[in-house]
């Protein structure tokens, strides 16, 4: 995710193994690295990999600490002394943009509680995330999610047992982590998106910045896996975080942009120097090709689905659910989309989801008919059954935070004034909680009453370095507001992480 195979290449690192493949062929005439996490399984295969060793060295890279007892099973595997240094190379997660990473597991709680695997991993990624960006912060967490607790009490226990590791210079304000659950906020995962990478996501889905886009028609054979990733892509990272009206114009202009550079077909390639120019444009030319054909491709399939699917109208309904409280409108917006044979059974499912959360406690709440009306689209009880999970999962009863309506009279006078002035994008009128949670972090009032610290210390100083981990998934939108923070705030870094990054259907 972090390093293009041609990046590799120009180490001259020249092959590429999995070390559970089996029938490698010896090379003793090759140098090896090996990258691996420090898991059972993976030591137990190192282990038979020195006892017959392939190559003639073995350089061996664990992403996160190893225990005693592993390092010398390892050394009394290797008899005939191929390995020149063991170390520990903290990169125990996946770094998704400059500012989000991603631990890729998906359900890591059975109900309220962890799976016990998960945990273990989480605490790993958490902790090996520390490391390599060598912060040992202090804890905050979500009072009224026991995971988020579990979770900042095992990566604790990893400080102090780590103690050494974890010996930082110290800064004047401490680092602090905050752990979130997601279940708070189950209404960001469940919207649409109109920023370029949030919606790709959404619609064609995102993995380790691979997008697979086999089921467009008529796609060409090359394109049916791109890459998209900020750092090798000047057009994505300039792209990602901007409305989709905005990324149709920059398209247009990408195209016209390229057709100017392109090389004359009949261009005489008379003398050297014609020939010479002629060769040094022509990667240039080929890479700008590769990336515009991408783009096209992408966002044209992003719009063949937006217009297919009627998203425009199904998204507008979605943000009035989301950020609007009149509820009698909105039951019938919703009634009137069900009703619509444009509109796709999971984006039905959607809307009732949505419903559910904002009206489950409504005096007329009109999620009964709502319910047995998604029945009668798909004729199965499946939707049906996800309504009522997501309601158990991030409904009312469950929330440490109020969603939807602002408390304090200045929250309550801005809703107003939003309200008054219109809203210059009626599609992205909502906010996840998570900015609203971070804002207070940054300016000191977040209560402690609900996010208390692990141990007996507070900070006395707002924070400057703060790593937000979401227990059950993060996702674009929220990575979006985290880079808008960043810009808005010179001095705060914040660092946004999940154990995986949602869209709608995971």
């Amino acid at each position: 995710v972090v390093y293009t195979q041609s990046e590799i290449l120009q180490r001259e690192v020249y092959l590429f193994e999995r070390l559970d493949s089996p029938n490698r062929e010896p090379m003793k005439h090759l140098k090896a690295i090996c990258f691996l996490r420090p898991t059972k399984e993976n030591v137990e295969l190192l282990v038979q990999e020195l006892r017959r060793p392939k190559y003639s060295v073995y350089f061996i890279y664990f992403s996160n600490v190893i225990s005693k007892s592993d390092v010398k099973a390892l050394a009394e595997a290797d008899e005939q002394e191929v390995v020149a240094e063991v170390q520990e190379f903290y990169g125990d997660y996946i770094a998704v943009n400059p500012h989000v990473f991603s631990l890729n597991l998906l359900g890591c709680c059975r109900g309220r509680s962890w799976e016990p695997a998960q945990l273990a991993r989480t605490t790993q990624g958490l902790t090996a995330l520390l490391l390599s960006l060598k912060k040992c912060p202090m804890i905050r967490y979500q009072l009224s999610s026991e995971p988020a607790k579990r979770l900042a009490e095992c990566v604790k226990q990893v400080i102090t047992k780590e103690y050494e590791l974890f010996d930082f210079r110290r800064t004047e304000v401490p680092p602090l982590l905050l752990i979130l659950d997601r279940s708070d906020d189950a209404i960001t995962p469940l919207l649409n998106q109109w920023t370029y990478q949030a919606m790709v996501h959404e619609l064609l889905g995102i993995n380790n910045n691979r997008i697979d886009l086999s089921r467009v028609p008529g796609i060409s054979k090359d394109l049916r896996e791109v890459v998209l990733s900020a750092e090798n892509d000047e057009f994505y990272a300039n792209n990602m975080y901007l409305n989709f009206a905005e990324i149709g114009t920059n398209i247009k202009n990408l195209m016209e942009d390229f057709q100017r550079r392109k090389p004359k077909e009949q261009q005489k390639l008379e003398s050297i120097a014609d020939m010479k120019a002629f060769v040094e444009n022509y990667p240039q030319f080929k890479k700008m090709s590769g990336t515009v054909s991408k783009h096209v491709t992408v966002v044209g399939e992003l719009s063949r689905l937006v217009a297919e699917r009627n998203l425009l109208e199904v998204s507008e309904v979605e943000q009035e659910l989301a950020c609007q409280s009149d509820h009698s409108s909105a039951l019938q917006s919703v009634r009137r989309l069900l009703q619509s044979p444009r509109v796709s059974e999971l984006d039905a499912a959607r809307l009732v989801m949505l419903y559910a959360l904002r009206y489950e406690r409504h005096g007329s709440s009109g999620l009964p008919a709502l319910l047995e009306e998604l029945r009668g689209r798909g004729g199965t009880d499946k939707y049906r059954k996800l309504v009522s999970a997501v309601v158990e999962y991030g409904g009312k009863r469950v929330r440490g935070s109020d969603l939807f309506s602002p408390k304090d009279a200045v929250a309550i006078t801005k809703q107003f004034l939003k309200g008054l002035k219109g809203i210059e994008n009626v599609y992205t009128q909502h906010q996840p909680l998570l900015q609203e949670t971070l804002d207070q972090l940054i300016k000191g009032k977040l209560k402690d009453s609900q996010y208390p610290y692990l141990g007996p210390n507070t900070l006395r100083d707002r924070p400057q370095d703060i790593i937000v981990f979401l227990i059950g998934g993060a996702t674009y939108e929220e990575a979006l507001a985290v880079f808008n923070l960043n810009r808005s705030n010179p001095g705060v870094r914040i660092v946004l992480g999940g154990t995986t990054i949602h869209n709608t259907r995971r």
